[in-house]
């Protein structure tokens, strides 16, 4: 409560999915000063309106969340501007926090920046032994760059930046629109859609062998908040729940929570993306107590709700 009392903070995608949990968590937190630059008003690919954003905020800390994110189809539709768009807002915040010497900055990477066959679970250490996975390299890359940037800062002007890597995050408010979601939101919304029509069917993207980890969207708020406040390094940290479930068996318990029983068709014609996703979530506990609370099963019934509320279903 102490620590954000006082603080000025620029919160950019403040307006998003994960930004709207942090914006209650801060409020929760005594921080009255949230500087949100909402994307109508500020393109912050363009260094004039990144500034701008610095001088209507006047921050001490800046919360980096704001990306230009989708799924694999849409990763492989436009992978040149999810390289730029993400990489220039990332150099540019961070630069003119520099220039403005906030107190602290805090940037999320992405697990696409791992690579590809990064032995399981994924090891920070183990971030630069490898190409990303294909599908989504110009992304995990781009955001990638926050990191050498962040280190390079801090060696050459001792400037108090931090990154952190967070796994898939899930949760009531999420993205549903199956040309851009990602895998959770996109399976309650099939399976409820396939079950509302009567199918006898579905049919689902790759083979199902692949494996993923995700973390709730209030607990990864919970880590990035607590990482503000206690950690001062440089040196990567993964946000996790720490655990490994095939998407296989993740369909097969989206289709029981939702109550869909028709067929599963694997169209393996559609890439599956990386081979496997479990992070090692240590560093976050030893460096700033964070762990995830919310089981994976608990934290799916959550979003089905919402969902279903949300759609009048």
């Amino acid at each position: 409560m102490k620590f954000w009392k006082n603080k000025r903070v620029l919160l950019t995608g403040g307006a998003g999915f994960l930004g709207s949990y942090i914006v209650r968590k801060l409020k929760e937190k005594g921080c009255k000063n949230i500087f949100i630059p909402y994307i109508e008003d500020y393109d912050l690919v363009k260094m004039e309106d990144v500034k701008r954003a610095y001088r209507n905020s006047k921050p001490d800390i800046v919360i980096h969340l704001a990306a230009k994110v989708g799924g694999i189809e849409a990763n492989r539709g436009s992978p040149g501007s999810f390289f730029y768009d993400n990489l220039m807002m990332g150099a540019q915040l961070m630069e003119v926090g520099r220039q403005e010497r906030v107190e602290k900055f805090v940037a999320l990477g992405t697990i696409c920046a791992y690579p590809k066959f990064t032995p399981v679970p994924f090891k920070e250490e183990n971030i630069w032994n490898g190409y990303p996975e294909e599908t989504n390299a110009p992304y995990g890359l781009a955001k990638k760059m926050l990191l050498v940037q962040s280190q390079a800062y801090r060696q050459q002007y001792g400037f108090n930046s931090i990154f952190l890597l967070p796994v898939n995050l899930y949760g009531p408010g999420d993205n549903f629109d199956l040309t851009n979601s990602h895998v959770i939101p996109a399976l309650i919304r099939k399976c409820i859609e396939a079950k509302k029509r009567g199918l006898k069917e579905m049919i689902v993207w790759g083979t199902g062998k692949p494996t993923r980890e995700f973390l709730y969207v209030e607990d990864a708020a919970e880590g990035i908040i607590l990482a503000a406040e206690k950690y001062n390094k440089s040196e990567p940290v993964n946000l996790g729940a720490g655990f490994e479930i095939s998407i296989k068996d993740l369909v097969k318990l989206v289709a029981k929570l939702t109550g869909f029983k028709g067929k599963i068709i694997w169209d393996k014609g559609k890439p599956d993306g990386q081979p496997r996703r479990c992070l090692d979530t240590k560093k976050a506990k030893q460096e700033f107590g964070f762990k995830a609370k919310t089981s994976f099963e608990e934290g799916l019934k959550k979003v089905i709700s919402w969902y279903k509320t949300a759609e009048k279903i």
